[in-house]
C-alpha cells in the first residue's frame, strides 16, 4: 500500500507502517498544496491512502468520488498518539478505495 502523510501528520508514526510505502507530502514537494489539490496529486501519483490531521477536510471537499482512502487522526500530539500508534498504523492498512475514517 502506498500512503501519503499531510504535513500535519506526526512523521514518527511511519516506523509503525514498515511494511507500507509511506511518504510525506513534504518529501513530495506538495507542502503547498491545498487539501482538493493534494488528494487530487496523490491519486494521480498512486496512493491508496491519504493520512490527514486536518478535521474539516470532509466538510471542505467533496470526497463522494475519490478513488483515495483518507484517514483523520483527529489526536496529532505524538505522546498521545504513540501510545496507539499500532492500532492507528493497523486501521489505516483496513482502508479500502474511496473510504473515509477518523482515528
Amino acid at each position: 500500500m502506498k500512503i501519503l502523510f499531510d504535513q500535519g501528520t506526526p512523521a514518527p508514526l511511519r516506523r509503525f507502517s514498515q511494511s507500507y510505502e509511506v511518504i510525506t507530502a513534504s518529501e513530495k514537494g506538495w507542502d503547498d498544496l491545498s487539501n482538493g489539490d493534494l488528494i487530487t496529486a496523490a491519486e494521480r501519483d498512486g496512493f491508496e491512502a491519504l493520512v490527514t490531521t486536518d478535521r474539516n477536510l470532509r466538510y471542505q471537499q467533496n470526497l463522494s468520488a475519490r478513488k483515495i482512502a483518507i484517514a483523520v487522526i483527529l489526536h496529532s500530539a505524538w505522546p498521545l498518539l504513540q501510545q496507539r500508534a499500532l492500532e492507528v498504523s493497523n486501521a489505516i492498512a483496513a482502508l479500502k478505495p474511496g473510504e473515509f475514517f477518523e482515528l
